[in-house]
């Protein structure tokens, strides 16, 4: 069974940062592909930032200038950096991990997944 434990959400006002973190249980986190999604209040869960099972990135076009997103295997942890946060980045952001190693933009081709985040942005 494999874990998933976000960290590192609050409150911030427009314009600054933060870093999500997501802590994975198991043995075999490099070899599978990470995502975060999200979802704001009254929306569906959307795609925010993927990384391959080898760190390659991807994005969702409407965050790829703002949002970074990374992992470190040795700690069984990947990371989401967001930079100048807007209001509309208010959501509950969920770490979730691929069923294998290439990710993909739909929540349903991820098998686990973490119990969520909030971030909050004021304006």
């Amino acid at each position: 069974q494999v874990q998933l434990v976000e960290s590192g959400g609050g409150l911030v006002q427009a314009g600054g940062s933060l870093r999500l973190s997501c802590a994975a249980s198991g043995r075999t986190f490099s070899s599978y592909a990470m995502a975060w999604f999200r979802q704001a209040p009254g929306k569906e869960r959307e795609f925010v930032a993927a990384t391959s099972w080898s760190g390659s990135p991807y994005y969702a076009e409407s965050v790829k200038d703002r949002f970074t997103i990374s992992r470190d295997n040795a700690k069984n942890t990947v990371y989401l950096r967001i930079n100048n946060l807007k209001p509309e980045d208010t959501a509950v952001y969920y770490c979730s991990r691929a069923r294998s190693g290439w990710p993909t933009r739909l929540g349903v081709d991820y098998d686990y997944w973490g119990q969520g985040t909030q971030v909050t942005v004021s304006s």
